[in-house]
């Protein structure tokens, strides 16, 4: 009896909302049948019978089946839920190592790894359990803790030893941090004062940037600036709203830059500003590499649809997705995708990126010491003048 609750409340769930699934409604059954005799194989031949309760069998499936479906889905288990509640500030993701934390029974483990970061160039696997960080243990550690042990500036070092579900013994890693730059405007200053170039770098689109490009672009301006390059190479995204101000900065008020389609269908366009302070019609190019995603995309490709800009670099990173964290029973939750995100010409990023107008090949060696150049008051000087002397291909692209 306890078998037939679970499928029918299971099937409930798996039925609710206007749209069904591509599969015939009847096809539900034989696999959630399937689902509750590999259940009770496990509960009835596994020796380790500390780990068999139906709560933690049941929570480690669905933490695989939201694995399963893309790299920001995810299943919340109670001891996470639970953190996220107490501490409403706490952010999980560790954007300069590529991975977001996470807690269940057995401990801290590696809930997502962003597919072009440190982690997962070491071959770190989502589902990871994560057992020490430096050489200090983490189980019973707080999370926050946690956190803050993982915390690097560009070029440090964290070794974390990890238990992948893949590998029967656990492995050692070392993950060099990537820069990740806590102001938005990162940079800004007339690359050609001659020519009236001007140059603005966004590293993050945070709380409050709109307002900081804002002022950035008058200060250009007033300096006589006559074109702009616009870079947001390793920019990971951020605020959808500020990117909108951001795009109500380039374009005219009340412009359609940004939908969203689900299940239910498209939303009402997201539109820029209804009033402008200052008319910018001067030439903008903008710049982005194969870390320029979410925020960044969906910039460049309402820039580019409308023809407002010229787009120069590399093929970017391709996350154009909507997620929200979801309440479920027992405590638990679910930070799943729910649409995605399309520019004004009806294109979304999601899993292809923006093709730039300009393509250029970015080697190894650009790459990482356009990684210096944006920490370049940290490097010792004679790595400086390297950088200083160094040709950006990306830029001297732009400058033609």
């Amino acid at each position: 009896m306890k078998f037939v609750c679970l499928l029918c409340g299971i099937s409930s769930l798996a039925f609710a909302g206007s749209s069904v699934p591509p599969d015939a409604d009847e096809a539900a059954y034989p696999a959630i049948e399937r689902f509750v005799e590999v259940l009770e194989a496990v509960r009835k031949r596994h020796p380790d019978v500390d780990k068999l309760a139906y709560e933690r069998l049941v929570n480690h499936a669905l933490e695989g089946m939201l694995g399963s479906l893309d790299p920001h889905s995810s299943f919340i288990h109670p001891e996470m839920a639970r953190q996220m509640e107490t501490d409403k500030d706490l952010n999980p993701e560790l954007p300069s190592l590529g991975i977001t934390l996470g807690l269940r029974d057995d401990g801290p483990y590696i809930s997502s790894v962003a597919p072009l970061g440190a982690a997962a160039g070491a071959g770190v696997l989502p589902g990871s359990g994560l057992l020490e960080i430096n050489g200090r243990k983490t189980q019973g550690v707080d999370l926050s803790d946690l956190l803050g042990q993982l915390h690097g500036h560009g070029g440090e070092t964290s070794r974390l030893l990890v238990k992948s579900p893949a590998a029967p013994q656990p492995l050692e890693v070392k993950l060099v941090h990537r820069v990740v730059d806590q102001r938005s405007v990162a940079e800004t200053k007339m690359w050609n004062k001659e020519a009236g170039v001007g140059y603005v770098r966004l590293a993050t689109f945070g709380g409050g940037c709109a307002r900081e490009m804002e002022a950035a672009l008058d200060e250009l301006e007033d300096n006589g600036m006559k074109s702009l390059i616009f870079d947001l190479r390793e920019n990971g995204g951020g605020s959808l709203d500020e990117t909108v101000k951001i795009l109500g900065l380039f374009l005219p008020p009340d412009t359609a830059v940004v939908t969203t389609r689900g299940r239910e269908g498209e939303s009402e366009p997201m539109r820029t500003p209804d009033r402008q302070r200052r008319k910018r019609e001067y030439p903008v190019t903008v710049l982005i590499d194969r870390m320029s995603a979410s925020a960044s995309e969906l910039t460049a490709g309402a820039l580019q649809d409308l023809k407002r800009a010229r787009i120069v670099g590399e093929l970017s990173y391709g996350k154009g997705s909507v997620q929200n964290i979801i309440p479920m029973g027992g405590g638990t939750a679910l930070r799943l995708t729910i649409a995605t995100y399309h520019t004004p010409s009806g294109n979304t990023p999601h899993h292809k990126g923006i093709t730039p107008d300009v393509v250029v090949k970015i080697d190894d060696t650009s790459r990482t010491n356009f990684v210096k150049r944006c920490q370049i008051n940290s490097l010792a000087p004679d790595e400086r003048k390297v950088i200083e002397e160094w040709k950006d291909p990306v830029m001297e692209a732009a400058l033609k």
